[in-house]
């Protein structure tokens, strides 16, 4: 064995070595190093590291950034949308203020915001376009923190002194506007005559313009005084609906019956799970589809042990031969191909878990360097909503996808540390 060993094993009284003993890491780091008539094996063993390395962190990166996608679709989605939706039954809501106060008192229920929607063509010096116009009052506004806390030119002065708008900052950049400019709004729930409905169109001057990262709603919502907004749709002394807003939106069915006790009159509660069901489903699904064909990544890295190993233990049937006339044990023979195929695992797996965590805390200017270097939008907003490619690294998700890869790495080394293990010594000598 002072080929590959480099020096005999220390046996015991015994006659066995002790697990996981240094000699046993001695010899497993031999085997695994580059010698001559060793190379391929190396290859072989170098390939399994990589395609480790690379699947845990594809694995870790693709999930970070699905969790980010999600994450950023879900606050932006909800921060303008709310978590319930309170509608009327029976008759308008004409005391919308008192109901909204009293869901506003409900525990756990953040705030609740009246609101008039109605959709209209919007029209600049550059283009006219469709949008959809939402009248709350200014102090709700305010305490909807993805709007005021994100505006991108002006402030809420010309909104609270009534006749300003709040437009998005894609919308304004079509329609060739900004702050203190003017928009006309046209929308055909105008004034009743003989003749019939005609359509009804003012002109408003813009407040200020938000971004909130999110293309469909920057390029294409409008925030209108609620006075204004009731006039400007007909709507008199009444609103649309009632946007709810929870601290926690997990609790969304623990709330149902209290918001509706608290309206007290017949209301019809939609929340955001009902709204959104299609879409969050399929980024679950799409989620959970991705997990299991990366996972193939790092189950053919796997194989790649196993085919070293293999080879390996064929290659030293005469070292194994030797150390068991020795005295070394099974046992002995059995841990150190184990810890030679689980060390390429183990470093692999390290190597990918620091390569993700790297790409993920730095993949927004990874993309922008590509992009540029490319000039090619490797992530357009139209398409994909948001503006920033995100990540969101879950420390239960990607100690998982650790786990998983040193789990699988283990049981790929069992098959050819067995083989190893049942060498004949007799056989293993005659063979030479």
């Amino acid at each position: 064995m002072a080929d590959s060993a480099g020096a005999p094993p220390a046996v015991d009284g015994s006659g066995s070595i002790g697990a996981f003993s240094a000699l046993e890491w001695l010899i497993a780091g031999r085997y695994l190093r580059s010698r001559r008539r060793d190379t391929f094996i190396s290859v072989i063993a170098g390939f399994s590291f990589l395609g480790i390395m690379l699947g845990v962190a594809t694995l870790i990166i693709v999930m970070a950034v699905m969790n980010g996608f999600r994450s950023e679709l879900f606050d932006k989605i909800l921060g303008i949308n709310g978590h319930f939706q309170v509608q009327p039954i029976g008759s308008d809501l004409t005391d919308y203020v008192p109901v909204a106060q009293r869901i506003d008192g409900v525990d756990g229920v953040e705030f609740a915001i009246p609101y008039v929607e109605g959709q209209a063509l919007v029209s600049g010096p550059s283009a006219a376009t469709g949008a959809l116009v939402r009248g709350v009052s200014p102090d709700d506004l305010e305490r909807m923190d993805l709007i005021s806390g994100n505006l991108f030119l002006g402030d809420l002065t010309g909104f609270r002194e009534g006749g300003g708008v709040i437009i998005g900052s894609r919308l304004a950049a079509s329609l060739g506007v900004t702050v203190e400019d003017s928009i006309r709004l046209l929308t055909p729930e105008g004034d009743v005559t003989p003749f019939g409905m005609t359509p009804r169109s003012e002109t408003f001057p813009i407040a200020a313009i938000f971004e909130v990262g999110m293309s469909e709603y920057d390029s294409s919502i409008i925030y209108m005084p609620l006075s204004e907004a009731q006039y400007f749709f007909n709507k008199d002394d009444t609103v649309t609906a009632i946007e709810v807003f929870v601290d926690d939106p997990d609790r969304v069915d623990a709330l149902r019956d209290p918001i509706q006790v608290a309206a007290e009159r017949q209301v019809y509660l939609i929340d955001w799970r009902q709204r959104n069901t299609t879409f969050f489903s399929a980024l679950e699904v799409e989620r959970n589809v991705m997990f299991l064909i990366l996972t193939l990544i790092v189950l053919v890295a796997v194989l790649n042990i196993i085919s070293g190993l293999t080879m390996l233990v064929k290659d030293k049937a005469r070292d194994i031969a030797i150390l068991r006339t020795m005295g070394a044990s099974r046992g002995t023979v059995l841990r150190i191909f184990i810890l030679a195929g689980l060390s390429i695992g183990a470093v692999g797996t390290l190597a990918g878990l620091a390569l993700g965590t790297v790409v993920c805390l730095n993949i927004e200017e990874i993309r922008q360097a590509i992009s540029w270097l490319t000039r090619t939008e490797l992530f357009s907003p139209e398409l994909y909503f948001l503006s920033r490619l995100p990540a969101e690294m879950e420390t239960g998700e990607t100690t998982a996808v650790v786990v998983m890869a040193l789990v699988l790495s283990f049981l790929a080394t069992l098959y050819p540390a067995w083989k190893a293990a049942a060498v004949d010594p007799v056989e293993g000598l005659r063979s030479e």
